[in-house]
């Protein structure tokens, strides 16, 4: 699932593309085998509908589980969002193909929690997913869809995608322009400040179980009546 685009007209980054008043940075992590139960979490919170529109079909939690344990981290990308308590709110799958008619080409997927939309997840996990695959010689990007899934559809037609429909099925492919230095850069300074931004949050996180602790204890001590009460 994904959350409607902020930006209104087709777009690549770092190519010059008109800069959107809307525009929020948004730390974007890739993840790694070890995010497996993370991203399996992410997927099971979502409600039936949302599994029918990210998967075409109804996922059952068995089926998530196996999609899963079959992402290949060493062929694709992964990348999250996390929130304060670091909980993966938004997903994305970057599927390279390298098949025989498609060499080049990598597919595209995307999952938001529900309370989490309305905030550009879903359209900058896409720039952060094209960004990606032209600094790795990836020159099509795919949208598999079902007609119905017009927040999806709308990402990938806002970054310039054509969309073909047959039936309940769509089709969003969009050509990516070649790798720059300047895309290459820009991917390593979000990567730093995405690893920064986690390290923030889980810093904080260790400080609210200290102080977890910490009240804990007092608490403790105040109701055996203090040290000296013997």
């Amino acid at each position: 699932m994904a959350t409607d685009p902020q930006p209104t007209a087709p777009r690549h980054p770092s190519d010059g593309a008109p800069a959107t008043t809307s525009f929020q940075w948004i730390p974007i992590r890739s993840l790694a085998p070890r995010h497996r139960p993370r991203i399996v979490a992410q997927l099971l919170e979502l409600p039936g509908m949302d599994r029918y529109l990210r998967f075409g079909h109804p996922a059952s939690d068995a089926q998530i589980g196996r999609y899963v344990d079959l992402i290949d981290f060493d062929r694709d990308e992964v990348f999250g969002v996390f929130n304060r308590r670091l909980q993966l709110i938004a997903m994305a799958h970057l599927a390279y193909l390298g098949d025989s008619q498609r060499p080049h080409a990598a597919e595209f997927g995307v999952s938001v929690l529900p309370r989490y939309r309305g905030r550009g997840f879903g359209g900058r996990l896409f720039d952060h997913a094209m960004l990606h695959a032209r600094n790795r010689h990836v020159d099509t990007l795919i949208v598999h869809a079902l007609s119905e899934n017009t927040p999806m559809l709308r990402i990938a037609r806002s970054a310039g995608a054509r969309v073909e429909r047959d039936g309940g099925d769509a089709e969003a492919v969009l050509k990516l322009p070649p790798e720059t230095l300047g895309t290459h850069v820009e991917e390593l300074l979000g990567r730093q400040a995405a690893e920064f931004d986690y390290n923030l949050k889980r810093g904080a996180q260790r400080i609210d179980r200290l102080l977890d602790m910490i009240a804990d204890v007092r608490e403790g001590v105040g109701h055996s009546g203090g040290l000296g009460s013997q």
